[in-house]
């Protein structure tokens, strides 16, 4: 995909309507989801221009030093071993020294400006600056041993070896980057999308502020707006407005969005506080701008992108590292759980095929990370002609749409298993809030009608297990109150993510289906 700026796909999409047959404008237009449906023409053409998933800035840079690290380590001690050393007793001093120098070669590289991204778009720039590094390195290594009094002929020959092993490495191994960084960078992928939320002055001052930036990474994707086009323009420096604040929850459900920019005043308390309500469920950064501001605060409390000032209000959940981590541990301990509960889940197939007819697994339509429309699987617990794919009447006590094993397995949550294949496609989280069924109501009311703030907790992948879960919240939802005290579970949850939390809740899980499982049926 070729880099396109909205405003000139705006203009393009002017002509295009302009020409084609009435009734037949977009027909040539790609399928969009159904939840796009309340947005413009144009929002939808600009939300398909960015449906693809960018690339993180920082999680690039890490994986370049930590490959380059590695590297370098595994160079050093490829020159020990080709210079005899491999014959020799392990000396701790020459094995240390290369973590230290693949250490101390990270840091001068860090120092010239080598692990920015501009740096990564040009070959000759980072190259100069990498050889320079290096070089520094080996004197420093060189200039350590002579003082020490240490070294031979021997060492020196490692020394040699390294040097140069490292260097066609580096120059490989950037060239190979810059042009994956190019093609990124012409696909739009390492950009930081952003939407401007308000019109009018301050949006247009905050604009010509970021684009006069050097190196912003920043594209925006739009503007959106409640205010009429008197106090609020359709196009302000080029970008058009796209719709209004409902239609942008809709927009950044379908859109891969990095980042919010809310172009008020912070003195407009009330007005700030009530776009906020609507758009904290988004799973993006929400930033208030601060450079019309006559209200300063203390510099430690602003974020600068350039000399731009902004005020945090959310920062988006599981980013960058996070969420490589947390998929990291839902691959090993996901896969680990489906090896060393293959057993259970045979046994479970074998009952239920020999208690009642139809298909062991149950796919039902539930919601998964950011309002997405996806398949859980689970074991089949109701007999084949009344199972409730669109969950349209919550399971009782006693229900007789349940079968027999249906009803054990539901107490002991062994219809669940089968969701760790959805864990290993990436659907599901081990942990996180529950996959709600997309009817899922109470009192003829849906959730998303009973709890303001509800869809908030789709800011993180849905889980097979979550905080709620092990404090009782499972099973029948009969009462607007257990719905509640599921979302304030959950958003708890996703405020206070870490590794060591989800080992918390994975330990907890069996403990708790003992004490509450007469709340499943």
């Amino acid at each position: 995909m070729k880099q396109i700026d909205p405003r000139t796909l705006y203009r393009q999409a002017v002509d295009i309507q302009e020409m084609a047959p009435e009734g037949n404008s977009f027909d040539a237009l790609p399928a969009v989801p159904r939840a796009t449906a309340t947005l413009s023409e144009q929002a939808r053409d600009v939300a398909m221009l960015f449906s693809d998933r960018p690339i993180s800035r920082r999680l690039l840079a890490g994986s370049v030093r930590a490959i380059e690290f590695v590297a370098i380590v595994v160079s050093g001690y490829a020159a020990l071993y080709f210079t005899g050393f491999g014959t020799g007793a392990l000396d701790p001093l020459h094995l240390a020294a290369v973590p230290f120098g693949a250490a101390l070669t990270l840091l001068f590289v860090q120092a010239f400006d080598g692990y920015q991204i501009a740096a990564f778009r040009d070959y000759a720039f980072q190259l100069g600056r990498l050889v320079a590094s290096w070089s520094m390195v080996f004197a420093a290594l060189t200039a350590l041993a002579f003082f020490a009094g240490l070294g031979d002929s021997d060492d020196a020959r490692r020394l040699v070896r390294w040097y140069f092993l490292g260097l066609a490495f580096f120059f490989v191994f950037r060239f190979v980057l810059t042009r994956l960084v190019s093609g990124w960078t012409r696909d739009g992928r390492l950009e930081r999308r952003a939407v401007i939320v308000g019109g009018g002055k301050l949006a247009e001052d905050l604009i010509r502020s970021l684009e006069a930036q050097p190196g912003n990474d920043i594209r925006i994707c739009g503007i959106f707006d409640d205010r009429d086009d008197e106090r609020s323009p359709s196009m302000v420096e080029g970008y058009p407005k796209l719709g209004t604040i409902p239609e942008l929850v809709e927009f950044g459900r379908i859109t891969k969005l990095d980042m919010l920019i809310v172009a008020l005043p912070i003195t407009a308390a009330a007005r700030v506080h009530q776009l906020l309500k609507k758009l904290w469920v988004l799973p993006v950064d929400i930033r208030l701008s601060a450079h019309a501001d006559r209200l300063r605060f203390r510099p430690r409390n602003y974020s600068y992108e350039g000399s731009v000032p902004f005020l945090d209000v959310v920062d988006k959940p599981l980013a960058d590292w996070d969420a490589v981590a947390k998929r990291s541990f839902d691959l090993v301990i996901g896969a680990l759980a489906l090896i060393a509960l293959a057993p259970v889940m045979i046994a479970t197939a074998i009952a239920i095929k020999l208690d009642s007819k139809g298909p062991v697994f149950f796919r039902q339509k539930r919601f998964g990370f950011n309002n997405e429309v996806i398949d859980v699987w689970k074991f089949r617990s109701m007999y084949t002609d009344q199972s409730d794919f669109a969950a349209a009447k919550i399971v009782t006590k006693g229900d007789p749409r349940v079968t027999k094993v249906g009803r054990f397995i539901r107490k002991a949550s062994i219809d669940e298993l089968p969701q760790l294949f959805n864990v290993l496609m990436g659907e599901l989280s081990l942990v996180g809030p529950r996959p709600h069924a997309v009817n899922a109501q109470t009192e003829n009311r849906m959730w998303d009608q009973v709890v303001d703030g509800y869809f908030a907790r789709h800011k993180v992948k849905p889980g097979v297990t979550g905080w709620a879960q092990i404090n009782g919240w499972r099973g029948e939802i009969d009462t607007p109150d257990k719905i509640r005290k599921r979302v304030e579970h959950d958003i708890h949850y996703i405020e206070n993510w870490s590794v060591l939390f989800d080992l918390k809740i994975l330990v907890m899980t069996p403990i708790s289906l003992l004490q509450h499982s007469d709340n499943a049926y």
